[in-house]
């Protein structure tokens, strides 16, 4: 397959720089200088016109002088990059460029000109283009940037792609601490060419179970190609890597106008949130975060939910079991024989109830006991948290060191929390020196952990046709207008999807009113037909008990302004819920679901998903609600059932697979009465 990104670009057998330096405080000397200190074992090429060589590296007058280049990294001001480019495409067969240089597309629309010709020049060639405007590119075999750190680079190390080039320091500095190590570093700048979908694309298509890093990180700016950021994210991590990305700019300022609860919940960051669960990406939101996942994910990967804290200090294991705890993990008691056995071995005041808490006298043979009867002999226990400082008493090698072995050897994995950062500096060092992570934070690690353990796997993407009639939803939108459709074509498009819905009818006059009310049955609903909004005109009236109400109310609604007719239902009592969709470009439709009511109206408890839905990816969005202990049934009052729910979710999500003219949808409310689930209010508009 035919890539943007060419071998010359990840392992160059020379490398040019142009605009290379002497002077190490400008861009092209530090380039020059990590490239000359770091790893890289070709020929290497400077060109500045005013030097004979430069950092000790043979310095040329021109472009045109050159020996033929695999690679060029350009930092010269960006009305010179076009010509320069021609000359080493054309010429000397250079096929990847990596433009440091600012002036392009971000500033102005010189700059978008400019940027749009390199391409043009850059693909002629084949070749790969990185940037324009970003800090370069690491890989095992060259370090092309302008900035420091240098992480340790290595295969076993994070694949690393950040929109940003000064957030992709950031973060950097951030897990070079901790022990995070690096494998390639890409920062695509304006994208002009490669953007994050692109890289994570040739990731996937040259994926190598043997010798590819299993954990990529993204900082994303903005999403150009949703579709491809799926398709291969989840590739990657169905073949066994894993994911987690920062997508920036979430939130928006002021909301925008719409006529529906979905229209004006929905948002760009919802379609990404719903994105990243369908692709199997864990979502963070800061550095912090985003390395302590990197960092989780570099153990042995963690399976079931219990968890054990081994610690010689109290307070960091409350506030830990409080993180793992409000996040759904579990911290089971240990208790029994096996547990008298353990405590037996260990000082007078330790407890093995979980936490185990071998006090701060507590030695590393015990540690390594402990570890033992966690890892072989309780059933319970899926994973070990050991957190282990140093009160400045004592050094604490050999604790560090037992660690480092039990790592090696148990079949479960083990989070070190190593918190004394500065008391037992060269005891950490030493321990990550040996290739390990440390989390200092044990509430960064407890929140991380359950932030993977709640991301669901990538979904399949086979759409569920069951009970949903494909030509009869074409019939019915290819028949109404664009606007809000009307009643009897929104009936009919939740029976052509088997939704279940109130039934009712329409009544027009006083005649066809009685009739229906008598077969109905009382109480009653009656909403007007005709105004978008029946409730902020007085449209809607609930309860109503006799025929006497009945015909007044009737006669007040016909008053109201738009008034075509009083729609009369079921008076149904249960718990709201509430389902919806909204259209964003280039994403798709996204689904909404929660409680209704209050719960999406004030406190806005909504999980979203992307269309067409599986069944486990509805079920995770229900899961994530705030709500769910009242869907599943709580203080005496009567859940309702989720199947039922998720199957109205996944119908609804295949319709809108196909009906692609509808923009925003409201089901709100839904009435949950023990197994039985019906739409009693709904609002579609189409835009064709």
């Amino acid at each position: 397959m035919q890539h943007k990104i060419t071998e010359q670009l990840i392992n160059p057998k020379s490398i040019v720089i142009i605009g290379g330096s002497n002077n190490i405080h400008k861009p092209g000397g530090k380039i020059l200088q990590n490239i000359l200190e770091g790893s890289f074992k070709g020929k290497l090429y400077v060109v500045n016109p005013k030097e004979e060589q430069v950092q000790g590296v043979p310095s040329f007058k021109s472009v045109n002088d050159l020996p033929n280049a695999d690679l060029a990294i350009l930092a010269i001001p960006a009305r010179s990059c076009p010509e320069a480019i021609t000359v080493l495409s054309e010429k000397k067969k250079t096929k990847a460029f990596i433009i440091i240089s600012a002036g392009f597309s971000e500033e102005n629309d010189e700059g978008k000109a400019l940027e749009k010709e390199i391409v043009r020049i850059v693909n002629r060639a084949e070749g790969s283009l990185i940037g324009p405007n970003c800090i370069g590119v690491m890989t095992p075999f060259y370090q092309g940037v302008f900035t420091t750190p240098i992480p340790r680079l290595s295969a076993a190390g994070c694949d690393f792609v950040s929109g940003s080039g000064a957030t992709a320091v950031f973060i950097m500095e951030s897990g070079i601490p901790k022990g995070l190590t690096f494998s390639n570093v890409f920062s695509v700048g304006n994208s002009a060419m490669i953007g994050v979908e692109d890289i994570l694309e040739y990731m996937d298509d040259t994926y190598d179970p043997e010798k590819s890093s299993r954990v990529k990180l993204l900082y994303i700016e903005s999403i150009k190609d949703p579709d491809k950021l799926l398709k291969h994210a989840s590739s990657l991590i169905r073949k066994g890597c894993r994911i987690a990305a920062i997508k920036s700019g979430g939130s928006e300022a002021g909301s925008r106008a719409a006529s529906s609860h979905t229209g004006a919940l929905a948002s760009s960051d919802l379609a990404v949130e719903a994105l990243f669960r369908k692709a199997g990406i864990v979502r963070c939101f800061g550095r912090e975060e985003l390395t302590t996942v990197a960092s989780i994910f570099m153990h042995k990967e963690f399976k079931g939910k219990g968890i054990a804290i081994i610690t010689h200090a109290g307070g960091p294991a409350v506030m830990l079991t409080d993180a793992l705890s409000m996040g759904g993990l579990a911290i089971p008691k240990i208790e029994g024989p096996l547990a008298n056995e353990l405590l037996a071995n260990l000082l007078p005041g330790s407890s093995v109830a979980n936490p185990i808490d071998f006090l701060a006298t507590g030695t590393a043979e015990q540690l390594g006991l402990i570890i033992d009867y966690c890892d072989q002999k309780f059933n319970n226990i899926d994973a070990m948290m050991v957190i282990f400082g140093s009160t400045g008493l004592s050094r604490v090698f050999d604790v560090y060191e037992l660690l480092h072995e039990k790592m090696k050897v148990t079949k479960k994995p083990i989070f070190p929390i190593l918190p004394s950062i500065s008391t037992a500096k060269k005891e950490v060092e030493e321990f990550l020196a040996k290739g390990h992570v440390n989390f200092p934070d044990e509430v960064l690690l407890g929140n991380g952990l359950t932030k993977v353990y709640n991301t669901p796997k990538p979904a399949d993407d086979t759409i569920s046709l069951d009970g949903v009639d494909i030509p009869e939803i074409r019939r019915i939108i290819e028949r109404v207008d664009s606007g809000y459709i009307g009643e009897s074509d929104i009936q009919a498009l939740l029976d052509a999807a088997s939704i279940p819905r109130v039934k009712g009818g329409i009544a027009k006059n006083e005649k066809t009113l009685l009739k229906m009310a008598e077969q109905t049955g009382y109480p009653l609903v009656m909403k007007v037909v005709g105004p978008l909004h029946k409730s902020d005109v007085g449209g809607v009236t609930l309860n109503v008990k006799s025929k006497t109400h009945l015909l007044a109310e009737f006669a007040r609604m016909k008053k109201i302004p738009g008034y075509k007719g009083v729609l009369l239902q079921p008076m149904l009592s249960g718990l709201e819920l509430f389902v919806g969709a909204s259209y964003e470009p280039k994403f798709g439709h996204v689904v909404l679901c929660g409680l209704g009511g209050i719960f999406v109206e004030v406190i806005k408890d909504v999980s979203s998903g992307l269309a067409p839905l599986t069944y486990n990816e509805v079920i995770s969005m229900i899961r994530s609600l705030k709500s769910y202990k009242i869907i599943q049934g709580a203080r005496g009052q009567k859940g309702i059932n989720k199947e039922k729910f998720a199957e109205i979710i996944i119908r609804l999500s295949t319709l809108l697979r196909f009906a692609v003219e509808i923009k925003e949808l409201d089901l709100n409310p839904l009435i949950g009465m023990g197994d039985d689930i019906f739409v009693v209010d709904a609002r579609i508009r189409v835009e064709k």
